[in-house]
């Protein structure tokens, strides 16, 4: 029996993290950024800054072991303090971790390090309803030490450049998006979503079932049961909370599985509807299509083609 269902979506999201710059400056400081990837982490590891990114009506000014989580945003602005002399424009290049944060005067420098986690389409879409587009965990926050614990490991393996090290990230960086989600649940309402639904008690019966047997052809009246409700009460909760009816996010759990065994299985199209409760090929290739733009074949070639 599944009892843990956020552990099991997880598993389910393709996640590829990666130390993106760490720099070191004092005085006077800007530097700007163009946001590629779903999920961007700063961490003020010393000093102070403030940054910016669209959809702010204000900077955020981050202070010493303060993380800052930027999803979907498009560019990033980050500037001293109170820095004095003339203003000093540069950008971080890519490669250049030996400036590296051991290298810092913590007397007087302000030590930024940054990140990103990348995420497949799937799981991009799910993070959409669960994350806001701009997280702050400051370093009095209870969640903050596991984070920064996280974060440094991820720069001690980009940086030490040792045996194993592309796995270890990769590892971390799930770690670290499963320690985000988790402060985010433990500071903030949480807006109705897949996220939302996952945490909810009196839901977690049907959604136990969904999971553990998507194939199963469900029907209201027995989610409802499992879950100690009426039919009316059970339907009206389940959208509130998840966002959409029961039915719908049944739906989408069976195509976020027909997308993991695509990519990582041989399974054949026929074989695989039918494991997920389609009662043809056709009707699953169409309800695949719908969902993710691209017929089966067409999807499994493409992710095989580009890895």
């Amino acid at each position: 029996m599944l009892t843990d269902p956020l552990s099991e979506v997880l598993d389910l999201i393709e996640v590829r993290g990666q130390i993106s710059g760490a720099f070191a400056v004092r005085g006077n400081w800007v530097t700007r950024s163009v946001i590629t990837t779903p999920l961007k982490v700063s961490v003020m590891v010393h000093g102070r800054c403030r940054l910016w990114t669209d959809g702010l009506d204000a900077p955020i000014e981050l202070a010493a072991g303060d993380i800052a989580v930027l999803r979907g945003r498009s560019w990033l602005r980050a500037e001293s303090v109170g820095g004095e002399g003339p203003l000093v424009e540069f950008k971080p290049e890519p490669d250049d971790y030996a400036l590296r944060v051991g290298d810092a005067d913590f007397a007087v420098d302000d030590v930024i390090l940054g990140g990103h986690v990348d995420v497949d389409p799937a799981g991009a879409a799910l993070l959409t309803q669960a994350l806001p587009p701009v997280a702050l965990i400051r370093a009095t926050d209870s969640a903050a030490p596991v984070l920064r614990a996280c974060v440094d490991r991820l720069v001690e393996e980009v940086t030490a450049q040792r045996t194993g090290a592309a796995f270890a990230v990769r590892q971390h960086a799930q770690l670290l998006l499963l320690e985000l989600l988790r402060a985010y649940l433990g500071q903030a309402e949480l807006p109705p979503g897949w996220l939302r639904a996952l945490t909810d008690d009196r839901l977690r019966p049907a959604l136990t079932l969904m999971h553990s047997e998507p194939g199963r052809p469900w029907g209201l009246e027995e989610l409802a049961r499992a879950a100690a409700m009426s039919r009316t009460s059970f339907a009206v909760r389940f959208r509130s909370v998840a966002g959409v009816p029961p039915l719908t996010y049944l739906n989408g759990w069976r195509m976020l599985l027909a997308r993991q065994a695509l990519r990582d299985d041989d399974v054949r199209i026929g074989t695989l509807a039918a494991r997920l409760g389609y009662t043809s090929e056709s009707a699953f290739s169409t309800a695949f299509k719908r969902e993710v733009g691209e017929a089966p074949l067409r999807y499994r070639y493409r992710l095989r083609q580009a890895s």
